[in-house]
This record gives C-alpha cells, structure tokens and sequence, in this order.
C-alpha cells in the first residue's frame, strides 16, 4: 500500500482534469493526475468549442491552432423535416478532436511536471482527523492530498461509491460518433435533428468530418442495429443522409456510449470539487461543454490556489465560494439549454421554432449566447 503526499488529486483526465492539473502545476503545486486510459484516445463528443476558452488554454500553453484546428465562425440549425437556418456565431469557435486535444495538453501537463498514473480510481474518502484525502486506486494504492478535484465524467462507478444522488435516476440517452472524409465546409458547425434526437457536424484538424449524435435509447432499440436506425430515422433528415452517404468512414466502426444523463448535479460533494461533466453537463444541442469543462477548470484552480495559499481561511469557504461561483457561471447556461433542447425535442414544435427564426433572425445569435460565456480572463501571472 503507497502513501504519497500530494497538494491536489485531480480524477479524470479529460478537458477538465487536464486544464486544472496544468493551472496547478503552473502555480509550483505538487499534482497527481489519475485516468484510466492512455492517450490519444478518441471520445464520443461534438468536438465543437467556443472561442471563450482561448486566451485562457493559450495561457496554459496551448494554442489549438498550432495544431490545425478548424476555425468556425457559422451555424446552421435543421428540423426533422427539413426547415433550416443560418447565423452567424457571435464569437465563434474552432473544430478539434480530443484525440488531439487531450494528448496535446497531456503533453503540456508532463511539461509542468505534473504526475500521471493511468489506473482507476475506486474510492474517494475525506478525513476530517486529517483534513485531507484518501483516495484509492483499484490496484489498492492510496494517494493523500489537501483538494481532491473530481473531473472523471458524465457517469461513472465512483458516483454509486459517493452515493451522488443523480446516480439513482434514469440516464435514457445513447451517444454515437464516427469521423468520416467527405465535403462539409470547415468553417461551419451544424446541428441537424431528427425524430428523437439531432447529429452535430464539424470538420477537426486532420480534415474529417466529426459526426456525433444523441438520441433517446427508447427510440434507438425499436431497430436491430445503427446502420438501420440511422437509414430509417437520421435519413429523413435530407442533410443528415447526404452527409452519411456521400462521405467515407474513418473508424472500424462508430464510437458509442450509453446512459447518458442531463439530471441536475452538484458541484461539491463529500468535499471534492467537481468540474466538467461530473458537476453537470449542458444539453449537447447547445454545443458548449468542452468550453464549459475548461472553464470550470479555471474557476476550481483559482479558488484552490487561494486555499492553499491560505487567502482562503476554511475548507468550508472555499467550497461556499466553489458552488457560488460555479453557479454564476453555468446555473443559466444549463436552465437555458435544457429549455432549448425540450422544445426542439418537440417534433410538432420544432418547424414552427424555426419559422418563428426565420421572421426574427436577431434571435439566433442572441438564443447561442445564453449558453455561451465571455472570453476568459487569464489568471495573473
């Protein structure tokens, strides 16, 4: 059994996991990152994100467009039955693979001497004797530290573990992605609904088209396999079966994960500070949770640093001063988009919405930016 003294644990080593580690390890803090898997590693996700994150991953040192991210500056919203719409986007963003992005910044972490260990995580105990962590590793290893943050995603063995709340309740989504070679303009993302749910289209920087899509897995078990739910439902939809059909897949076979859940989450639980999808996801639709992972990065680093540089007093005030802030930055966010993915969930609705888009077009930009933030503010140095 290996007792390690650490300042901050982060578990998970997704958008949310990494950006915090790098923030720490910039401000001389000893980190371990825990993740299970190695990288590059490809993850079902739009792979979509707002320019609101880039001064803030420049500041980390990472510049996606060193890389060949696509920079994306259009949307374009279709109906099931065919009804579309474009705009402009207010701030833009850019298109990037987290095969890409998550080795990059990995890298980066390495770079800033942060500690990788590839194992997963069992159990998370705070211990009030102490004032510090347990955190146990399947292998049986234990790694102490002063902040635990939680950043290992949507759903996971651990929840049960923690005894999270939202756990208990149906997760009735299935998400689906593949990359494929074909012709989609580079600097637009789309989202194309169909019948139970709606497919996100974007280029990334090796030139693939990134297709991801989310749907009800009611829906989806009527058929027998995704080839036939996406021929006879997705194909409806004319630009969602011009872009499947006229373009080449790029992996052995789609991406796929299930139980996927929009419930209302916390941001602290048991003491640990949750970032990115595990304090809460925003409705896909709204094509914003790689940016909101990043930056709930930020806000925890900030926070945390203060604490260990005993700016902040207690525990108990930093975790008061998590949730507020978390809740001032994504509490809107995450009401405006579940209400926006409800009522274009609505099939009746949903041309009639696009209708009413079309008459006022200075809606649009005005509807992406409820769940969209500011530029972020780098952090001093």
């Amino acid at each position: 059994m290996k007792k390690i003294e650490f300042d901050v644990v982060v578990v998970g080593g997704g958008l949310a996991g990494l950006c915090s580690a790098i923030h720490l390890a910039k401000s001389k803090f000893k980190v371990l990152l825990l993740e299970k898997n190695t990288y590059p590693k490809h993850k079902v996700c739009g792979e979509y994100i707002s320019n609101e994150v880039l001064p803030y991953v420049k500041w980390l040192g990472f510049d996606p467009f060193s890389f060949s991210a696509k920079r994306i500056s259009n949307f374009e919203l279709t109906t099931h039955n065919n009804k579309h719409i474009s705009a402009r986007l207010p701030l833009g963003g850019f298109g990037m693979s987290r095969f890409e992005m998550d080795y990059q910044l990995a890298q980066i972490a390495l770079d800033n001497n942060v500690t990788f260990i590839h194992t997963s995580v069992i159990d998370i105990k705070f211990e009030e004797a102490s004032d510090e962590f347990k955190t146990t590793t399947k292998s049986g290893d234990n790694y102490r530290s002063k902040i635990v943050i939680g950043a290992y995603g949507k759903r996971s063995n651990l929840d049960v573990t923690l005894k999270r709340k939202f756990i208990k309740n149906r997760a009735p989504y299935l998400g689906v992605k593949a990359h494929v070679s074909g012709n989609f303009p580079e600097d637009k993302v789309a989202l194309h609904n169909f019948k139970g749910g709606y497919c996100g289209v974007s280029k990334v920087e090796n030139d693939y088209i990134n297709l991801c899509y989310i749907t009800n897995f009611k829906s989806f078990k009527k058929f027998k396999d995704i080839k036939s739910f996406q021929e006879q439902v997705l194909f409806k939809n004319k630009a969602l079966r011009s872009i499947f059909t006229e373009s080449i897949m790029e992996f052995t076979k789609p991406l796929t994960i299930s139980q996927i859940s929009f419930d209302t989450k916390t941001p602290v639980e048991n003491h640990i500070l949750m970032c990115g999808d595990t304090a809460g996801m925003i409705h896909p639709l709204c094509g914003n949770g790689m940016g909101m992972a990043i930056r709930s990065a930020q806000l925890a680093s900030d926070l945390i640093i203060e604490y260990l540089q005993e700016k902040i007093e207690t525990r108990e005030k930093l975790e008061k001063l998590y949730i507020k802030s978390w809740k001032k930055s994504f509490s809107w966010r995450l009401r405006a988009g579940h209400t926006i993915a409800y009522l274009f969930r609505q099939d009746w609705l949903a041309p009639k919405l696009l209708i009413l888009l079309r008459w006022f077009p200075f809606l649009v930009p005005n509807i992406i930016k409820m769940t969209h933030g500011k530029p972020m503010i780098v952090p001093f140095k």
